[in-house]
């Protein structure tokens, strides 16, 4: 019953800060303070700023604004205009034609960005107007994109695998493998839903492509070679054991320039914006990291976590059932909190359950990402719906009904990942590792 009650007071405390604006960040420290001073005899501000700085001086976390920085550089490159051109002859073949090229599309440049926001505005600013005036079904067009962005958080570079692993001391290159395998299948899976749908769907009249010979396939696909050929430094290095996450990012960083400057869109002014987003971007997760950090703390000296894992593991759960209840814990919290937010604000208590439990704590890292993709796609707070809402104009209802599919299809791979966690682990328990 006490940790009922310390357990509504950090909530009372946190959604109040929250529900009056506070940013995420200086909401999460607000709660750790209130703990502290409630709780502890502790010198809350000698605590919070030591702790703070640890937090934000992990060498780790230093591949975070490197990658969020390649992934703006290319947001104002032509990479969107030359994917589609290089993968509209390969796609238009398949059952569903060209809406493939919005699957595709985000899994590769969710390869070079590492976030669900630039992956959806770089692809969707191309093949939102070009699927359009090929008469594909609107809804098809608008679910399919905002689902697939999701693999933004997936394959790496994933910002969100970088702040899950930072939370709880995990390799971070490990955790890039364990997304590779889990991504491109889920990938397969939009696809398969596509291919059905262009069957089923009686809205499916979309306006035939001229038909291109195979040489002419191969030529439109030179577009491709720069963002494989950076595709490859990146996952390539981190691969071969070259490079650490944080090395392979700033190859990624001198990649992104370079094919900047090649496709003649590195001017001061691009460069300037780039370097400023990146560390607007990186700045705000920084802060909720170091929030988060205080409130593990604070958290910890309530004995809270502890007690909850203690709790949890009295009711004697299967690891299938803690897993079902984590995944209707992490939908709910993600109609209120972005996916970064939510991993960190959750992981002092879920990280002491998930290990007692004797669950693998990489495998769970890509479970907990699967789930926290279905947050950007439901109401809400799903920021996905808002970007494209932004895109399209379309009304909040019509986009979330559109999306509803692959929501679906991600509780779906949340059974898969359970059923063969081998499509998780395989790839990090069979890699050379990167120096440091």
């Amino acid at each position: 019953m006490e940790d009922l009650n310390v357990i509504l007071l950090f909530l009372f405390v946190l959604f109040l800060l929250l529900g009056t604006g506070v940013w995420v960040g200086l909401a999460l420290i607000g709660v750790a303070w209130v703990g502290m001073e409630l709780f502890t005899n502790r010198p809350v501000g000698d605590v919070m700023l030591t702790t703070i700085w640890s937090a934000s001086s992990s060498w780790t976390l230093t591949a975070l604004p490197l990658f969020i920085w390649m992934g703006e550089i290319l947001y104002r490159t032509r990479l969107s205009e030359d994917m589609f051109k290089g993968l509209a002859p390969w796609m238009s073949g398949l059952p569903g034609g060209l809406v493939h090229t919005n699957i595709v599309g985000c899994t590769v440049f969710a390869a070079v960005s590492g976030s669900s926001a630039a992956t959806l505005t770089t692809v969707g600013k191309m093949s939102i107007p070009e699927l359009r005036k090929r008469n594909y079904p609107e809804s098809m067009v608008i679910g399919t994109l905002a689902g697939a962005a999701t693999l933004g958080l997936m394959i790496p570079p994933s910002l969100t695998l970088i702040v899950y692993g930072v939370t709880i001391n995990e390799s971070i290159s490990k955790l890039f493998f364990a997304g590779i395998l889990p991504g491109l299948v889920l990938a397969g899976m939009f696809m398969a839903y596509v291919a059905v749908m262009s069957r089923l769907s009686r809205k499916w009249n979309p306006d035939a492509e001229p038909p291109l010979t195979f040489g002419q396939r191969i030529a439109n696909s030179r577009f491709l070679l720069p963002v494989i050929c950076l595709i490859l430094v990146v996952i390539g290095s981190m691969y071969l054991g070259y490079a650490t996450a944080t090395e392979a990012a700033a190859f990624g960083v001198i990649g992104g320039l370079v094919l900047a400057a090649t496709q003649g869109s590195l001017t001061w002014k691009s460069f300037t914006e780039s370097l400023m987003g990146a560390t607007r971007t990186s700045a705000m997760i920084a802060l909720i990291l170091a929030g988060a950090a205080f409130l593990s703390l604070s958290m910890g000296f309530t004995g809270l976590p502890r007690g909850l894992a203690e709790l949890v593991a009295s009711m004697e759960l299967t690891r299938f059932e803690l897993l079902m209840v984590l995944l209707v814990f992490y939908i709910i919290l993600g109609m209120f909190l972005d996916g970064i937010s939510s991993v960190v604000l959750t992981m002092a208590v879920v990280e002491p359950m998930i290990r007692d439990a004797g669950i693998d704590l990489i495998w769970f890292g890509i479970f907990i990402v699967v789930v926290v993709e279905m947050a950007q796609i439901t109401p809400p707070i799903g920021f996905n719906l808002f970007v494209l809402q932004g895109m399209t104009n379309h009304e909040m209802g019509f986009i979330a009904k559109a999306a509803f599919p692959m929501f679906l299809i991600m509780v779906l791979m949340v059974f898969v990942l359970i059923a063969f966690p081998e499509l998780a682990t395989w790839l990090p328990d069979n890699i050379r590792q990167g120096p440091g």
